[in-house]
């Protein structure tokens, strides 16, 4: 009887000891599996959530200006390139005019009175990126808008130039577009205005400008740079406007190879020493209170500063900041990120403050003060 009380103990203690492993097991087992269910369920938030610091930090560094990380002018083009989003921006349909009741006759006058060719440098790769947006933008409100490119496109379109892409080629495009304008438009407008696929131009306040001007005068206007050139040139990221006259000189002496580089070195630098061996002087284009009109760079730069150490010596202004530096009738802005296109047409042309109606400034000098560093030997009589 001990014996069978002593084996039913043994086998009672192998009973109990197999149920605790199994429940120990089965413990372990759901915990696992909890754990391995619970990190599924989190992987999804924390990709997530890593996407988005990663997200944030690309934005820290696209909101850092190109003067932060960029030394050099073509620096700076090159690192804008980068920056373009990878997805395609969108269009933003404007289509509200009809609730602004604004008063835009003084414009309308202007805009049939002053005629503006633009035409926009630009480049097969960045059709869809950039120039699309300046066609969209303020591009609608030249007289008549052309897109130079080293290629033809008839579905956006474009005119082919024959020369190729490149920094380095950018003097041969802007001397070819020139010519082609004047041989094909000549009769079409007053002005010439060359831009960036970059650039943000306010139409109105560049008639308002040249109002003031006279169109068979050989000047032209942009943002004055004082180097390289004994009587200074302009920033071709500004944009740049010639008179009739000028590009009457640019398209027939201008091709001789005498008088202006066809092809090679920095575009702008090129054409300002053209221009003087043209005869063609630079002008003071800052208006009544002594503010720029053109920029070389975004508007938050011009306001805020941190212009790089190259533009301290190449701004013919003493590269001021702030409100008292800027025009109210501001002509252009380079710089200006697709995005910004839109942004820009906004706050221009569709935000309002309530109650405050703008009336319009008389801020176009007297008299304009041509610079006179371009000698009589320097002009070329045509």
């Amino acid at each position: 009887m001990r014996y069978n009380l002593k084996s039913l103990s043994k086998v009672l203690g192998c009973v109990q000891t197999s149920h605790l492993n199994f429940c120990f097991g089965l413990s372990v087992g759901l915990v696992i599996s909890f754990l391995i269910a619970s990190f599924s369920s989190l992987q999804t938030p924390l990709i997530l959530t890593r996407k988005y610091a990663a997200n944030q930090f690309d934005s820290y560094l696209s909101s850092r200006s190109l003067q932060e990380v960029a030394g050099t002018y073509e620096e700076m083009h090159e690192e804008m390139d980068k920056r373009l989003s990878k997805n395609e921006v969108k269009e933003v349909l404007f289509e509200d005019d009809h609730k602004h009741h604004d008063d835009d006759a003084v414009a309308r006058k202007l805009a049939e009175e002053i005629r503006i060719l633009c035409w926009v440098m630009t480049g097969p790769q960045n059709l869809d990126k950039k120039a699309i947006h300046v066609k969209k933008t303020w591009g609608k409100r030249c007289t008549k808008l052309i897109f130079f490119s080293s290629v033809t496109n008839n579905t956006f379109p474009t005119i082919g130039l024959n020369v190729s892409e490149g920094r380095e080629h950018l003097t041969g495009k802007t001397m070819q577009a020139f010519k082609y304008v004047h041989d094909n438009f000549f009769d079409e407008a007053d002005w010439f205005m060359k831009a960036d696929d970059d650039t943000y131009f306010i139409m109105e306040n560049l008639r308002y400008f040249l109002s003031s001007q006279d169109k068979m005068e050989p000047v032209y206007f942009g943002h004055h740079f004082k180097t390289i050139v004994r009587q200074g040139y302009y920033s071709g990221g500004a944009g740049y406007i010639l008179s009739k006259e000028t590009l009457r000189r640019l398209a027939t002496t201008g091709q001789d190879p005498k008088f202006c580089r066809q092809d090679g070195g920095a575009e702008d630098a090129e054409l300002g020493k053209c221009m003087q061996n043209l005869g063609v002087r630079t002008a003071n284009s800052t208006d009544a209170l002594g503010r720029s009109r053109f920029h070389c760079f975004d508007p938050e730069t011009h306001l805020m500063g941190g212009y790089p150490n190259w533009y301290y010596k190449y701004d013919a202004n003493g590269a001021k900041k702030g409100l008292e530096s800027i025009s109210d009738y501001s002509v252009s802005f380079h710089y200006i990120k697709p995005e910004s296109m839109y942004s820009l047409e906004f706050f221009v042309y569709h935000l309002r403050p309530y109650g405050i109606v703008a009336g319009n400034q008389d801020l176009n000098r007297r008299v304009t003060s041509y610079t006179k560093n371009a000698t009589q030997s320097d002009k070329v009589k045509n």
